[in-house]
């Protein structure tokens, strides 16, 4: 994989190699006067995505949101990052005399190309990257807002574009193996798309393809060399039918698919870079995603149809599509050597690249053609530039001298894209396949349900039925038995009674007859009397008898009525049981004329369903022609809108400038949010401070407003690495006037930031604070004090970080003691030894007077010749060794103003001129 010069460099190390640029600037750009004129003569447009990008600090690292815009208030305007690659190897030996092209101020997010020793160029950018800014930095700024608008459901580009060798495939497309900070953009990308989707319900597809010699070739299979692009006339999406999409579900897979494609791209060794990228590599990134929270949940069992109709409502569904594209380095022949075949492709990657560049310039000038057919390239990237993604772009760039040229049109490239501006637009359509797929489902259940409960009820129409018939069976039984033993009973007892008569009478007959054996014939009138007396009483028992025969037969007869009741009841009881069977089988009737109810309403669900996807249909090739607003038809039922990105008129592209922004918003609003609890909150808000702060003409009415009062209590109360950082940048750009200097020495700013600067860790935070520090050893009056509260102390002891920055802003407040102190010194008002030799820092200043960085050396070398212009310091600076790096600074400093300076120091000086003349030292 070509990674051009960031080979060994990670996350800001390899310090003994790099040329620190923008470690001695000033932290606004309004002192200087150059910058100033190189601002007035920049064009309109830049000028105006100046003022944009302050008004929002950090705005290309801001977040997407549904509305895809980005923080400036502009949709869709491209937004463009550089980056510097450190000096290599051969650089380091071919231009150790000479300084860089490039000046960074990453603070106000500016570039400076000098065009010769007193003369540069300043452009500014929504992003200034530093040769120390590590991999996770360029991913945040550059790509992580464009991946965030693809999971919305955008379209993002991600393009790297500069001179070969300068670090393009190193940004786009390092793997980490080694080192898992050294991971580029794909592989963040990727890792961030897979930590925010849901697998069971999300899918995401990879293409990976290069464009070679105008052949798009498959990088996953060689075979597939020659792919076409297909254009879609009604929605302008470009794609690639024939390349191979693969599913990626874990990093692993993802990082295999890259390192195959890589292994198949074609590469070659040229003087400016030892694994050349030879052809423009192309990553595609389908992500699909469906909408949380907007899908309403199926009716109940109960198979309510307006509940029904509420589920009509189908699934939303969100397409984003990411490209990330490694262009090949633009080279000029005669420096890359490139011969044959090599020359070849160096022509091919020029020509793409060229059509690319007359497509943005036409684009940036809003002309009425655009020139995207003349290369594939443009072809593939019509959407990423003056389509409907969101695009991040990166521009990489080198540092040496020699390569001047490509630098600054590199940086052109990047100034013109700025001004291209996109539609974004939403990539969001309804599933009616998952919505028939659910109709289907419930369908069923219910039928299946439906089948359930009629089978249900006629099992328990069933079940009463057999019920009631072996019930009536039994009381018939149970009657006929009972009916049967009674008749038997009063059968048995009449017949027992009749029997005991009989045999009554029998005896009764014997009686007599005896007795008119014994007695014999007696009197008749007796014998008739007698019998007379007893027949009476034979037929007074027989009445007796039929008086108890005729109760019996009377109980028997009651019994029987009794018996006949129990029957009437039970035929009564059957009769009920009857129309209870009656009325379950009407409700066995109301249930099968439910059935057919329910069968029409599915019937007229999935009539519905038809007229939905023929109105879904209409609403899509209506949007597709550029339509917007509310979906029509039937899907104004479900109340549904398909949102859509509405491009504003920009008017005559003036753009409103940042100090009317704030003060539209009011500055004490925007200050009283420095005391706001919430965290993040503080931080934008000391960021915009910083942001103001760094205009000349703001600082004052921030001063005025307590601002300067807010930032140090910041820097009191906050415990926050960022507040910290963020706030001694903007108490350094106050620190730029000489009036706010004094009044942050009045409120204790130097103690607070002596404070800050023991307990950071950050380089960048000591770097702002030196900074101020710095700015405040320029005030002649201030000097007592500063000393006095800590002030010498706390730049020594920021040395121990050992950046290159922060080193640079110690010796430039080192500088600045030493000139104030040299001058009070000539003016008679300062007496004795100087504080900073008082303090110790001799030994360090001598240490590093002779540094290879060369903002370090110039303000050391400054600072030992005003030492040096106090005699009385002579006698320390001796003893200290600094003689001697006087001495090598009036025969060696590459500045001329600087060795004439220490040339007449030493000569003004007895001390030193006899220590000299006594080592034989010719100066």
């Amino acid at each position: 994989m070509a990674t051009g010069s960031f080979g060994n460099y990670k996350n800001g190390t390899n310090r003994g190699s790099l040329k620190a640029t923008a470690a001695d600037r000033p932290f606004s750009v309004n002192s200087n006067p150059s910058t100033k004129a190189a601002l007035r003569n920049k064009p309109p447009s830049a000028a105006a995505s100046s003022g944009l990008r302050k008004s929002s600090p950090g705005a290309l690292a801001g977040s997407t949101g549904a509305a895809a815009k980005d923080d400036a208030g502009v949709p869709g305007r491209v937004r463009v990052a550089v980056r510097l690659r450190p000096r290599n190897a051969e650089e380091l030996v071919a231009d150790a005399d000479f300084a860089d092209c490039v000046e960074l101020q990453p603070e106000v997010k500016r570039l400076k190309l000098r065009k010769n020793n007193w003369d540069s160029d300043t452009y500014e950018f929504d992003e200034v990257l530093t040769e120390f800014a590590s991999q996770k930095r360029v991913y945040e700024v550059v790509a992580k807002p464009v991946v965030e608008s693809v999971l919305d459901g955008y379209n993002g580009t991600v393009m790297a574009y500069g001179q070969t060798g300068t670090g393009k495939t190193y940004t786009l497309g390092q793997l980490g193996e080694e080192d898992t900070a050294d991971r580029g953009i794909m592989v963040r990308a990727m890792e961030d798309i897979l930590a925010d989707i849901s697998l069971d319900n999300d899918s995401i597809s990879v293409s990976y393809l290069q464009l070679y010699m105008e052949t798009i070739q498959d990088l996953l299979d060689p075979t597939n060399d020659n792919i076409s692009i297909v254009e879609d006339h009604k929605t302008g999406d470009v794609s690639l039918p024939g390349a191979t999409i693969v599913e990626i579900r874990d990093q692993q897979s993802f990082l295999e698919l890259l390192q195959l494609g890589e292994a198949h791209r074609f590469a070659a060794n040229t003087r400016l870079n030892t694994e050349s990228s030879r052809s423009h590599a192309i990553l595609m990134v389908q992500v699909k995603r469906s909408v949380k929270g907007r899908e309403q949940g199926l009716s109940g069992e109960n198979g309510n149809s307006s509940n029904m109709v509420k589920s009509l409502k189908p699934p939303i569904i969100r397409k984003g599509k990411l490209v990330v594209v490694d262009l090949a380095g633009s080279e000029r022949i005669d420096k890359s050597g490139s011969e044959g075949h090599t020359l070849e492709e160096a022509k091919s990657i020029n020509l793409s690249l060229s059509a690319l560049g007359k497509c943005i310039n036409a684009l940036a000038e809003n002309s009425s053609h655009v020139p995207v057919r003349d290369s594939k390239l443009t072809r593939l990237l019509r959407d990423s530039f003056g389509g409907s993604a969101r695009t991040s772009l990166v521009i990489t760039i080198g540092p040496s001298p020699r390569h001047r040229g490509e630098t600054a049109s590199t940086i052109m490239f990047g100034q013109r894209a700025m001004r291209v501006e996109n539609m974004l637009k939403l990539k969001e359509e309804f599933d009616y396949k998952s919505l028939a797929r659910r109709l289907d489902i419930q369908l069923d259940k219910l039928l299946m349900e439906h089948e359930r409960k009629q089978k249900a009820f006629e099992d328990e129409i069933e079940r009463i039925n057999t019920e009631a018939k072996n019930q009536i069976s039994e009381a018939e039984r149970n009657y006929a038995d009972a009916l049967e033993r009674e008749r038997l009973k009063y059968q048995k007892d009449y017949m027992e009674s009749i029997k005991k008569l009989e045999e009554k009478w029998m005896m009764n007959q014997q009686k007599q007859s005896s007795e008119r054996k014994i007695v014999g014939l007696q009197d008749s009138n007796d014998i008739s009397s007698n019998g007379k007396d007893h027949a009476a009483a034979e037929v007074t028992e027989m009445k007796r008898l039929l008086q108890k025969e005729t109760s019996l037969r009377k109980a028997a007869e009651e019994e029987v009525n009794n018996l006949k009741n129990q029957i009437a009841e039970m035929k009564k009881s059957e009769g009920s049981e009857t129309s209870e069977m009656l009325k379950l089988r009407r409700m066995l009737e109301d249930e099968a004329c439910q059935k057919e109810k329910l069968e029409r309403e599915i019937a007229m669900l999935q009539s519905q369903l038809l007229q939905l996807s023929f109105e879904a249909d209409e609403t899509r090739r209506r949007l597709d022609r550029g339509g917007s607003g509310k979906i029509s038809g039937g899907l104004d039922s479900l109340n549904s809108q398909v949102r859509h990105s509405q491009p504003r008129d920009t008017g005559n592209g003036d753009k409103t400038s940042i100090a009317k922004l704030f003060e539209q918003v009011g500055l004490q609003k925007i200050l009283s949010l420095l005391e706001a609890e919430d965290a993040d909150v503080r931080i934008h808000a000391v960021k915009v401070v910083a942001n103001l702060a760094a205009e000349e003409a703001n600082q004052q009415k921030i001063v005025e407003a307590g601002g300067l009062t807010s930032l140090l209590m910041l820097l009191r109360s906050s415990e926050d690495e960022t507040i910290h950082r963020v706030a001694a940048g903007a108490i350094a750009n106050l620190a730029m006037n000489e009036t706010n200097q004094e009044l942050i020495m009045e409120k204790g700013g130097i103690s607070l930031l002596s404070i800050t600067a023991a307990h950071a860790e950050d380089p960048q935070t000591l770097r702002m604070v030196a900074g101020a520090i710095a700015n405040l050893c320029g005030n002649d009056k201030l000097q007592t004090k500063l000393r006095d509260e800590g002030g010498i102390k706390a730049l020594l002891g920021m040395v121990r970080c050992g950046h290159p920055d922060v080193l640079a802003q110690v010796a430039r407040g080192i500088a600045n003691f030493a000139k104030c102190e040299s001058r009070a010194s000539t003016q008679g008002t300062k007496t004795g030894r100087s504080l900073l030799i008082e303090d110790g820092a001799l030994p360090w200043i001598v240490q590093n007077a002779n540094n290879e960085a060369s903002p370090i050396r110039r303000h050391i070398e400054l600072a030992l010749c005003h030492l040096a212009q106090h005699e009385v310091n002579a006698r320390d600076m001796i003893s200290g060794g600094a003689l001697w790096e006087l001495v090598r600074i009036s025969r060696d400093c590459s500045r001329e103003d600087i060795r004439t300076l220490a040339h007449r120091t030493l000569a003004a000086s007895p001390a030193f001129t006899a220590e000299l003349r006594r080592l034989r030292i010719d100066y």
